[in-house]
């Protein structure tokens, strides 16, 4: 057998059904192939970073291992920042590359790189095939190191000359692995004992909760607790429904304003993150003094990564919950009375946002929560959102319906140009959801290519451009800049304005073949919403919203 059949059958075995590419030359052998293995679709992207970012959200979407096939030194470069962001999010993904037959590479031929060395700093592994014979041992490698957790993406290159070499190793698994251990017993206990005896406790839910299909199990211990329960700032998936009485809402970005949060507190329970990712310096402790700081995390490169604790475990998040909610024994009026308060403020602020979108419903453009209301009126209810809304993000916390684990996907590592791609990944992870990717315009033109790729393919998605033509998150970090280092000025926002052309979203993607309308009237998006619904395939729906004042 020759190492592109070793390569093809190692996807086969396990388990996979879909890559994600960009084709090149030094792809020939795999692109040539394709048709001998029917089982794999092949998903077509104009530019790398499109592939990546659709593979490592369905990676998250699907809790498969994302594949994702890139073109040598430069499509591996124009990928990298995808990666960087699929590591963030802790996205199981293999990235492969061609690479130049090796019997030149000294030569230096046109494309080629060093492409493991270009590669090594995003991923959890890099390598290059060197010979066919190393290929079943490294795709079985590379296929255990993205799953181990914490999960995150690998990079492999192939020559073009050792997919065509002859060896005599077939594909291989690594076998079954089991990797959710249970929590050492001492360590639970006493977590336990802090828990039950704390007046005001709380718990931050990171994505290993989704993951790990630990919710009901959170839920649970939080109920019985009486506790609180928060989200960090960027995340990538729901672990919770975002109206559930107990959901507070999302923690801050810098360590004073997420100690000023938890201040109320005297117990929390941090879960499955990297706690915390920060946007700005602070001086400071994300705890106020005296609170007791537990962490469970399924690898110990996560525990007590950034933060002292009270106590910490290595636990799998589903079999720690569970035997934390038969350890802990409150007091349960206590907790009860806690529930009850919890719920109340919950209704208080959905009350608050309609309120809020009604006193605004006059402005034009669109205020932001008025938008956001009037898509979550409009949703259905099974929809899958996928969210690049930045500035935007907090309306539409507050304004739609997010029922936990599978219904919302978002990026980490803060890198932009996600959400069109990711909305690539979701729904060929999630054929029959219907996808509504709600994105920035300035987010948008970083993967506009996506568009494409959803006609192509004729996915599900609706794509709703929110256009303040600005990178109003920019604006806002200009201010922050000015204050936190005390910056005097009365300029105004250099290169920051999305105008002179402006962006004329529609006539993008008609270009690309999707269909496509302008609203600027809750009436009138209401109305493109339904008919987007309606409508088979691909449709884009450019938002006209307000800026920054």
């Amino acid at each position: 057998m020759l190492g592109r059949d070793v390569f093809f059958d190692s996807l086969k075995a396990h388990g996979v059904t879909r890559m994600f590419g960009n084709p090149g030359t030094t792809e020939s052998p795999l692109l040539d192939h394709l048709a001998d293995h029917p089982e794999l679709e092949y998903i077509v992207a104009l530019y790398e970073a499109v592939a990546v970012g659709a593979a490592s959200f369905y990676a998250q979407a699907t809790g498969k291992t994302g594949i994702v096939s890139l073109h040598v030194a430069p499509g591996l470069g124009n990928g990298l920042g995808m990666i960087f962001n699929g590591l963030k999010a802790n996205a199981p993904m293999i990235i492969t590359a061609g690479q130049q037959d090796t019997r030149m590479l000294l030569r230096g031929p046109v494309l080629s790189h060093d492409l493991a060395a270009m590669a090594a700093p995003v991923t959890k592994w890099s390598t290059q095939v060197q010979t066919a014979d190393d290929m079943a041992d490294i795709m079985r490698r590379a296929f255990k190191i993205a799953n181990d957790p914490p999960y995150g993406p690998v990079f492999v290159a192939l020559p073009i000359n050792v997919m065509e070499q002859q060896t005599q190793n077939a594909a291989v698994t690594a076998g079954p692995l089991f990797r959710a251990p249970r929590p050492d017993a001492d360590a639970l206990g006493q977590m336990a004992a802090m828990l039950s005896a704390a007046k005001s406790p709380a718990i931050v839910a990171g994505d290993d909760i989704a993951r790990a299909g630990a919710t009901d199990a959170l839920l649970a211990l939080a109920e019985k607790l009486g506790a609180a329960v928060w989200v960090e700032g960027i995340r990538a998936q729901m672990p919770l429904p975002n109206r559930h009485p107990l959901m507070k809402g999302v923690l801050p970005l810098e360590r004073k304003h997420i100690a000023a949060t938890l201040s109320g507190y005297d117990c929390v329970l941090l879960l499955g993150g990297p706690f915390f990712e920060e946007v700005w310096f602070d001086d400071a402790s994300p705890f106020p003094a005296g609170l007791k700081v537990l962490q469970i995390e399924e690898s110990a490169a996560q525990l007590a990564r950034d933060n002292s604790l009270t106590l910490g475990a290595v636990g799998g998040m589903k079999p720690s919950l569970e035997e934390l909610v038969k350890a802990v024994s409150p007091d349960a009026n206590a907790a009860k009375a806690r529930c009850a308060a919890l719920a109340e403020s919950k209704s208080n602020e959905r009350s608050s946002q309609i309120a809020r979108a009604e006193r605004a419903s006059a402005r034009r453009p669109m205020a932001v929560s008025l938008a956001m209301e009037t898509l979550g009126a409009a949703l259905p209810a099974d929809a899958v959102v996928v969210e690049e809304a930045i500035t935007a993000a907090p309306d539409l916390n507050r304004s739609i319906n997010l029922p936990g684990p599978g219904s919302y996907y978002a990026g980490r590592g803060g890198g932009i140009g996600q959400g069109l791609a990711g909305a690539i990944g979701v729904a060929v992870g999630k054929p029959d959801k219907q996808v509504i990717c709600v994105s920035g315009d300035g987010s948008a033109m970083y993967s506009i290519q996506a568009l494409w790729t959803a006609a192509h393919h004729n996915l599900n998605i609706v794509f709703v451009i929110l256009s303040n033509t600005e990178y109003r998150i920019l604006k806002h970090n200009i201010d922050n800049y000015r204050n936190r280092f005390s910056v005097e000025s009365n300029r105004g926002y250099t290169h920051m304005d999305l105008e002179g052309p402006d962006l004329r979203f529609v006539d993008m993607a008609r270009g690309m073949g999707v269909k496509a309308e302008a609203v600027g009237e809750p009436a009138e998006f209401t109305a493109a919403l339904e008919r987007a619904f309606a409508a088979d395939g691909p449709s884009l729906i450019q938002v006209a919203i307000e800026g920054k004042a």
